[in-house]
């Protein structure tokens, strides 16, 4: 598949904006973050700052952009309209939980809206995996590891930010690191496990079964439908050389996960280093969406010339 870069930039800034809201839910009633309202409240600005950045970025890759508001009317069938909803959804108690931490509330009535925003965070996301993972015509997003990786990745990414900010404001829960790191390294072991499992899979059809001739016998394109390129062959057939695929990876693993976990483990005896956690995973978090779209192989591209 085509890798659109609206849409790389919308999946990795608006994950990692849903997982530090759904740290600030949980961890602020628990009183595990810099005391005072004006830690929270930055940390949520920040998190609504890429939410937003993010959704509105998924509107460049739409024709008419002006009607990315009929989406949400067919949350019936479509993880796409649900994701839309769920994401306008997740407003409400974000801003009701700013407005109690502002207000210096008590915990209790801070804790109830907290823990409806990670809620609805945590649901968008998964509601975002599954606009992938519910495509049977595409076998590297049709897979149980796909909503795993999605939740992981924005969790961790979420913790790298809040651990950031802790080291830069200072005070709270000196364990902000070690929580990154075990949540980074959640999300290595997640990630691994789906490239070996789509390496490891089988395609799921060829010219014959797509056809439905295979049953005679052994079937081969003759000739190909088009003479030129034209846009199903750009979108949906966009194909990365293994080698190169294989090089991505490399860099994915060492700066999404390694480097940040090593800096992760260093903070909890310094916190100012999670600051340097961010930049690399940012790079790192860019490549792996990047080759999620361009490993993704279409089925419709039998027709095309692709044996399997």
């Amino acid at each position: 598949m085509h890798p659109a870069y609206s849409v790389i930039f919308f999946t990795t800034a608006s994950g990692a904006g849903y997982g530090l809201l759904a740290l600030l839910g949980i961890l602020n009633p628990m009183g595990l973050l810099p005391p005072g309202p004006w830690f929270t409240l930055t940390a949520l600005a920040l998190a609504l700052a890429l939410i937003t950045g993010g959704l509105l970025s998924s509107t460049l890759h739409l024709t008419h952009p002006e009607r990315a508001w009929r989406a949400v009317s067919q949350w019936r069938s479509s993880w796409l309209s649900r994701e839309g909803v769920l994401a306008l959804a997740a407003y409400v108690p974000a801003g009701l939980f700013g407005l109690a931490v502002l207000l210096e509330a008590p915990r209790a009535l801070v804790a109830v809206p907290g823990i409806a925003s990670a809620l609805l965070a945590l649901v968008t996301v998964y509601a975002t995996s599954m606009i992938y993972a519910s495509l049977r015509a595409i076998r590297q997003w049709h897979n149980r590891w796909v909503p795993a990786v999605y939740l992981a990745l924005a969790l961790m990414t979420g913790a790298l930010l809040l651990a950031a900010l802790q080291g830069l404001w200072g005070g709270g829960w000196r364990g902000l690191g070690g929580l990154a790191a075990v949540l980074m390294a959640a999300g290595w072991l997640v990630k691994a496990a789906y490239w070996r499992a789509i390496d490891a899979q089988a395609p799921g059809h060829g010219v014959g079964s797509a056809t439905g001739l295979d049953r005679l016998g052994p079937v081969h394109l003759l000739e190909k439908p088009h003479t030129e390129e034209n846009f199903l062959m750009r979108e949906l057939g966009y194909q990365v050389a293994r080698t190169h695929a294989a090089k991505l990876r490399r860099i994915a693993h060492a700066a999404l996960f390694a480097l940040p976990l090593l800096l992760s483990l260093a903070a909890l005896a310094l916190p100012v280093l999670a600051v340097l956690a961010v930049p690399s995973a940012a790079v790192g978090v860019l490549v792996e969406r990047w080759l999620f779209f361009a490993e993704a192989r279409h089925t419709a591209m039998l027709y095309y010339g692709a044996a399997a």
